[in-house]
């Protein structure tokens, strides 16, 4: 399902938001967590056991992990967060990269399995869960169905942004519910639905026809990468408008995604308005840890080259 289908904007959200606001608060969040594994199931059904196996162990990882740390048992608190960390990025590497190794082994017989959606979002988001409890910098969430929400709340569950648990620790708990929150989310809904359907759908209809020919002339050739250009770039944008202002209807306040990457001077500027979570992902948890631009230029050139290379490595093999 997604946010500019019929199901989805006659059906799933008008029924969502009515029994949301209809429920006493501590249901809430119980509602949230049901509906948001139907959205998953609704395209996804067979892989949905993954998402919640992912939830189960991380939850019960990070308890066990602080219940080390506070003990004292630093060490067995690391033997944790490895197991955590190989668990969550092995899986993903399977189910994005082993066709590609069997094939580029040579085994064309291997059955390639079918990517689960989202893997990569909430694969993420429980792994900076997971790194943030071994650091200090949050506290370990005691309730399976507040953690199992916020991994699968379904207004950042397919494009993103990748919400980090300390950003949203408190709303969680707490969530403040108001008219104006409501009608600036409908608001910039309604932008960016307008962005998907009138221009990046209809945009991407002509790249789809320019792509498809046989032999481009130089202004065809042109037309083709404008089309492409402007088409990703009102796809992410309003998927982004419209995955922050739900989440602004049921009182969450998502990091911005998405800034006018094609107004930027500079490449390092457009990768900093492109997708900016992904990017403080790859800055908070790897940049920065292995030494960021504090030894020297060298090693600054190697962290950057090692970024970018796990950055493409989560794109996808294809």
């Amino acid at each position: 399902m997604v946010f500019s289908s019929l199901p989805f904007l006659t059906l799933f959200l008008p029924l969502t938001m009515i029994l949301y606001y209809l429920l006493p608060g501590r249901y809430k969040n119980i509602l949230l967590l049901i509906v948001s594994l139907i959205f998953y199931a609704w395209g996804e059904l067979k892989h949905i056991i993954l998402m919640l196996i992912t939830t189960v162990y991380t939850w019960l990882l990070s308890l066990l992990l602080e219940k080390c740390l506070n003990s004292g048992r630093t060490g067995a608190a690391r033997i944790i967060l490895i197991l955590c960390l190989v668990f969550s990025l092995g899986t993903l590497f399977f189910y994005k990269y082993s066709g590609f190794v069997m094939r580029a082994l040579g085994q064309t017989a291997f059955s390639t399995p079918d990517l689960p959606i989202c893997i990569s979002f909430y694969t993420f988001q429980s792994l900076s869960y997971v790194i943030d409890v071994y650091r200090g910098d949050v506290k370990a969430q005691r309730s399976w169905v507040n953690f199992a929400m916020y991994i699968s709340l379904f207004p950042q569950l397919i494009a993103g942004p990748i919400v980090r648990y300390a950003d949203v620790e408190n709303q969680l708990a707490e969530r403040t519910h108001s008219c104006k929150n409501i009608y600036r989310g409908i608001r910039r809904f309604t932008f960016g639905l307008a962005k998907k359907v009138l221009l990046a759908n209809q945009i991407g209809l002509l790249w789809d026809s320019i792509s498809g020919m046989g032999n481009l002339s130089t202004l065809g050739a042109w037309l083709g990468a404008v089309a492409f250009s402007l088409q990703i770039y009102f796809d992410f944008s309003a998927y982004s408008d419209m995955a922050i202002c739900l989440g602004r209807m049921f009182g969450f306040e998502f990091t911005e995604n998405f800034r006018y990457p094609y107004q930027s001077k500079s490449i390092t500027e457009f990768w900093y308005r492109w997708h900016m979570t992904l990017g403080t992902w790859f800055r908070e948890y790897v940049y920065i840890p292995l030494g960021g631009n504090r030894k020297g230029k060298g090693r600054q050139a190697l962290n950057l080259l090692i970024v970018w290379s796990l950055t493409g490595l989560w794109h996808g093999a294809d």
